[in-house]
């Protein structure tokens, strides 16, 4: 007779980032120019759209990058899953999301604005802000960055820390209000 598999077996699994050679390191990210200089090489030339994230410490300094994405000719479709994974585990203190437009043109297409919005969310939520997202054109001289373009502005969260300073919304105070007075 043979042995019966294990129904409830569930498998362990880990999560390890793989690193490849260097394209540039050591020297900080203060500018979209400095992106460019970094990743711009590496996707100016691809056929198709390609999405990457750099990865940088407290004082702009690249962890890492990563290719998140590689679309088509015209897209790159991508999930804020893809995006944050190297940067959750990378630690890192902040992002950027670079990617390219084969066509040449720098004018971000709505999946870029939306993608970017959506961004914004998440790394506010996740707490790994996103300081730009640019496009770079076919020839690696121009670029469309939305920081510059005060698309993307720096995230003004107050977190309080005197509960009585909470401002709640309407429905909620009442509601508050309502188990006070039982």
């Amino acid at each position: 007779m043979a042995a019966k598999k294990n129904p409830f077996k569930l498998e362990k699994v880990s999560i390890r980032m793989v690193k490849d050679a260097p394209i540039m390191s050591g020297y900080p990210i203060h500018s979209p120019e400095d992106a460019v200089k970094i990743v711009g090489n590496l996707i100016c030339d691809m056929d198709r759209e390609v999405v990457c994230v750099i990865n940088l410490k407290t004082d702009g300094t690249p962890i890492n990058c990563t290719i998140a994405s590689i679309g088509a000719i015209d897209q790159a479709i991508t999930s804020p899953r893809e995006i944050m994974k190297t940067s959750i585990l990378s630690n890192a203190a902040n992002m950027m999301l670079v990617h390219n437009h084969p066509s040449g043109s720098l004018s971000p297409s709505k999946f870029d604005t939306m993608l970017t919005d959506r961004m914004v969310q998440v790394c506010d939520l996740i707490g790994i802000p996103l300081l730009d997202h640019i496009i770079i054109g076919a020839d690696n001289e121009k670029y469309f960055s939305f920081r510059e373009k005060g698309v993307l502005p720096y995230a003004n969260i107050h977190l309080e820390n005197d509960y009585n300073a909470i401002e709640l919304s309407a429905p909620m105070v009442a509601e508050q209000q309502k188990k006070e007075v039982r």
